[in-house]
């Protein structure tokens, strides 16, 4: 169960490096304002229901699960199901914000809590319920484990993620933890909402704003998944890094002395400027991670300061 290759390693300190140094300034910006607190976290609250719902199929759109959420509209044209949707994805929210610390151990007892908010009132019978039959997932390239396995496999990884045998960082072991409880696809229905919650909950603990996953970035997500399966875990590390990265941006843009100026990568190379790289060389360094980058839709923003870093860090590497 636990074959995972970390070869990808080296291509990633950086990345990580940058992602650990901005956790490290926004825990010594700590208490943030708590207005603008309020606000990011209404805010993410409605992006992350979202994208995790969207991923699932869920068709409502970003404006129509906002006015859901805090407006209490019922959207027309929409399913009872998919206003359910939102709604308990939010409380599911709410819950896990309740219980994370930074001393919070995972247990199966929260996964099956996330997994009964997620549910409710759409198929209450299998809410927070561990299956006891075979399930299959279309598009995947494999066969989740028998049901009577499923128990003991959701132990043996929650203590795996508890005593970290092979010493991962919080975003490598959020990553494998996230691979590994979809492999094991411990539910008949909801195992992608209830994995990227709890996912989080590994981040959460260590000051980590909640990294959401991006319905654009859904075919992406799906085949770093498939490559897991296989132990290769290069795809869906820099996914997690870079839902990360943006989440800590957004964090960042409410700080006093923030100083970083996010524009659209094509704004930036219209500027007059003396950057080497074009569009299409920046674009490509964002989306390999190799720059401080983050994309809203289809869009990737990054800023100049970024490209300059990358170039002086290029020049001492020659």
């Amino acid at each position: 169960m636990w074959n995972i290759d970390t070869s990808y390693r080296p291509e990633f300190q950086s990345t990580f490096e940058r992602l650990y140094d901005k956790l490290a300034v926004l825990q010594q910006s700590r208490p943030l304002p708590s207005i603008a607190l309020q606000k990011i976290k209404e805010s993410l609250t409605i992006e992350w229901t979202y994208n995790s719902n969207s991923i699932e199929g869920n068709t409502l759109t970003l404006r129509e699960t906002q006015m859901v959420l805090q407006e209490g509209i019922t959207v027309k044209g929409k399913s009872l199901r998919e206003h359910f949707e939102a709604k308990n994805h939010e409380k599911a929210i709410e819950y896990l914000y309740s219980i994370v610390n930074e001393n919070y151990t995972l247990r199966s007892i929260d996964i099956l809590s996330l997994h009964e908010l997620v549910l409710r009132m759409i198929e209450d019978e299998f809410a927070g319920r561990i299956r006891n039959g075979g399930v299959r997932i279309t598009g995947a390239n494999f066969v989740p484990p028998n049901a009577n396995k499923v128990s003991d496999l959701l132990d043996e990884l929650i203590d795996f993620v508890n005593s970290n045998p092979l010493d991962l960082n919080d975003i490598e072991l959020a990553t494998v933890f996230h691979h590994k409880l979809v492999w094991i696809h411990p539910f008949f229905d909801g195992n992608g909402r209830t994995v990227r919650l709890a996912m989080n909950l590994l981040l959460m603990r260590k000051g980590f704003p909640p990294a959401i996953i991006l319905k654009n970035d859904r075919k992406k997500y799906y085949e770093a998944l498939n490559q897991a399966n296989s132990g290769n875990y290069q795809k869906l590390i820099l996914l997690m890094s870079q839902a990360l990265e943006r989440t800590l941006n957004i964090y960042f843009s409410s700080l006093p002395d923030n100083d970083y100026d996010f524009q659209k990568i094509s704004n930036i190379v219209s500027e007059p400027n003396e950057l080497p790289y074009g569009q299409e060389y920046i674009s490509l360094l964002a989306r390999q991670g190799k720059i401080d980058a983050h994309k809203e839709g289809r869009n990737w923003f990054t800023t100049k300061k970024a490209i300059e870093e990358y170039m002086a860090n290029r020049k001492r590497m020659r």
